[in-house]
């Protein structure tokens, strides 16, 4: 029984692929990838010479097979276009039927994106949230994004160049203007890591238009004002905070309502922003009615 290898290759510079990665490459009996053209011209400039089949999003399932069929005689490398396999492309099918048959199934570690973005990117490194590619749809996109917006951790997401605008947008409109960092050909010779705030980044993107895939770290919620609120509890019990007002809640419910959200969504999310039960703020919702 065979060992599959699951090899990371260069996100952009060609230097960036290791050397136990190389040897393992040249001597594996089938190297499954994303994309065989190019996954091809990494092999042609090491002049490695293995066989390579496709494996991707549309046939992963029926290359099953035959991938553990060469596993029973033999090493297969998976890989994918660039960074490291079965990270938002195919392979986590592959992984769990390769375990259930008995394959032992071996990383051999090197370049992914979200890593080289978020330890260039200044921002808290400690603890983070990679979110993939972010959902197509506006809707199902701010949809996630007010599910992440009560998280502390650094974010981390991909984005395709059409959409990153709109992206940013619903961004500045769920999450606030946070810091952010706009990475983009990273490892290659133009590689640019724009900072900033999330509306200089809607200001930016607006007049310049994107190329290239990206990568998108994002600034947690401050957790400042959680650690102060609970510091004046302690200290103060009898004194209570001042509420968030009715007129507060109806303006941030507008603006997500503006954005496409339906009522239990919108509710959700300001009631998890301003510490308040879900049904408070979906009673202010109900009084918003059709008001234009």
């Amino acid at each position: 029984m065979g060992t599959l290898f699951l090899v990371a290759t260069p996100i952009g510079n060609l230097e960036d692929l290791t050397l136990r990665a190389l040897r393992v490459l040249r001597e594996v009996r089938l190297i499954a990838a994303e994309d065989t053209r190019h996954t091809r011209r990494l092999l042609d400039h090491y002049a490695i010479t293995t066989p390579c089949i496709s494996y991707h999003e549309h046939n992963k399932l029926v290359r099953l097979d035959e991938i553990l069929a060469v596993l029973a005689e033999g090493d297969v490398a998976l890989v994918s276009d660039a960074g490291t396999p079965a990270i938002s492309d195919p392979g986590f099918e592959l992984v769990n039927a390769c375990i259930g048959a008995g394959v032992t199934v071996t990383p051999i570690p090197g370049p992914a994106a979200p890593l080289a973005a978020l330890v260039a990117s200044g921002l808290p490194t400690d603890r983070f949230a990679f979110l993939g590619f972010l959902p197509r749809r506006g809707a199902d996109r701010r949809v996630l994004l007010a599910e992440m917006a009560g998280l502390t951790m650094t974010l981390i997401c991909f984005e395709a160049p059409h959409r990153l605008l709109d992206a940013l947008r619903d961004m500045l409109a769920v999450l606030g203007d946070r810091r952010i960092v706009v990475a983009n050909d990273l490892t290659k010779r133009f590689e640019e890591l724009r900072r900033g705030t999330i509306a200089e980044m809607v200001t930016h993107f607006s007049t310049q238009r994107p190329r290239g895939e990206f990568t998108l770290v994002i600034a947690g919620r401050p957790a400042s004002s959680e650690r102060r609120r609970d510091r004046y509890q302690l200290q103060a019990p009898l004194e209570a905070a001042q509420p968030p007002s009715e007129a507060e809640i109806a303006r941030r419910l507008r603006l997500l309502r503006a954005q496409g959200y339906n009522g239990s969504t919108a509710a959700r999310a300001v009631a998890r922003e301003l510490g308040l039960q879900k049904s408070i703020v979906y009673q202010v919702w109900l009084s918003l009615g059709d008001e234009g």
